[in-house]
């Protein structure tokens, strides 16, 4: 009887411990994500005059040779890397 007792305890705990992990990850999740796409909160406060956005461009990048964690040597090539639009303001000195 006792056994069944701390059995059941102990079976109680643990599902509390799981369900509490769930409900806290889920938050965790719903914070870290965006609460709207577009967010254009940079570029609302800048002088006009003196900025504008570039638009998005690719450009090579080489990548040098190197070796994986198993001793195998991979040969160095050239990369596309993709650089997104952006805003880029001229600052009178």
């Amino acid at each position: 009887m006792i056994d069944g007792f701390k059995r059941a305890l102990a079976l109680g705990a643990a599902t509390v411990a799981l369900a509490g992990g769930t409900v806290l990850s889920s938050v965790g999740i719903a914070s870290a994500t965006p609460s709207h796409h577009g967010d254009h909160t940079a570029t609302r406060h800048v002088d006009r005059g003196r900025c504008h956005m570039v638009r998005g461009h690719w450009t090579r990048v080489w990548r040098p040779a190197w070796r994986d964690r198993h001793g195998v040597r991979h040969g160095g090539h050239w990369v596309r890397v993709w650089h997104r639009e952006r805003l880029v303001c001229h600052h009178r000195r």
